[in-house]
């Protein structure tokens, strides 16, 4: 089941406004570009932001997100229809032969179980074209993200467009490693309450090397993320 933040019909729709200005999405236009990508697979899609870009540059586009709530806000930014929104996960993709599959926003790290990453990595391994790409982000386990956001304990409030202003505060409340639990707690000016509880894995590299080595992937590249030094891999991997 996707998390509240993601899944709930009033964390949805204010997503985008916590989530910032995305600016680690210019960088991944860039490795459509040098890739010569021109059909593209945006697992976990969530809001949308992604795809329409992608759309925006005249590529042909399928996001796909098991988040209901997510992609309903993805469709109302799409009225042209500019890219095929398909509700599920890569393990049940409907036909599409793609250049470049991706994997932003940390999408990598919400599977949890060897089972469930695995059984991503064979779905979009078949939706990909032989030469075709995969593309993602992952949290660095030795920069140990979680010690930062158990640090920061300051709310951040803002005035979300229909829904005035809301607080969000981001508690962690586990650290079972290699896996990190977290909650995000909103506020919202007429006093509802809603909390979404996460837990991310944070896999090393050498492991994500190994398990895409044996499913048919050659890893061609293990990138820095560009707006993120230090803290992230961006992996370029290719179907054999």
């Amino acid at each position: 089941m996707p998390d509240a933040i993601f899944a709930h019909t009033r964390l949805a729709p204010i997503y985008d406004a916590f989530d910032g200005s995305r600016e680690d999405l210019t960088s991944y236009i860039g490795i459509a570009d040098e890739l010569g990508a021109q059909r593209v697979l945006d697992i976990g899609c969530g809001t949308g932001c992604f795809a329409l870009l992608l759309a925006g540059t005249g590529r042909t586009v399928m996001g796909v997100e098991p988040a209901a709530a997510s992609l309903e806000v993805a469709w109302a930014k799409d009225p042209e229809g500019r890219v095929r929104w398909v509700h599920g996960d890569a393990t049940a993709l409907p036909p599409f032969t793609a250049d470049l599959a991706t994997m932003t926003a940390n999408v990598a790290d919400v599977f949890l179980t060897d089972e469930a990453w695995t059984a991503t990595l064979r779905g979009v391994h078949s939706a990909l074209r032989p030469g075709g790409y995969l593309v993602y982000e992952s949290r660095r386990p030795e920069r140990r993200a979680w010690e930062d956001w158990a640090a920061d304990t300051a709310p951040t409030v803002l005035d979300v467009p229909g829904f005035g202003p809301v607080e969000q505060r981001r508690e962690v409340t586990d650290v079972s490693l290699p896996l990190v639990s977290f909650r995000y707690t909103y506020r919202f000016a007429d006093g509802e309450v809603v909390a979404s509880d996460s837990t991310l894995r944070f896999r090393t590299r050498e492991e994500q090397e190994a398990t895409l080595t044996a499913l048919g992937y050659r890893v061609r590249d293990v990138r820095d993320a560009p707006d993120r030094p230090g803290r992230e891999f961006v992996f370029m991997a290719s179907r054999d």
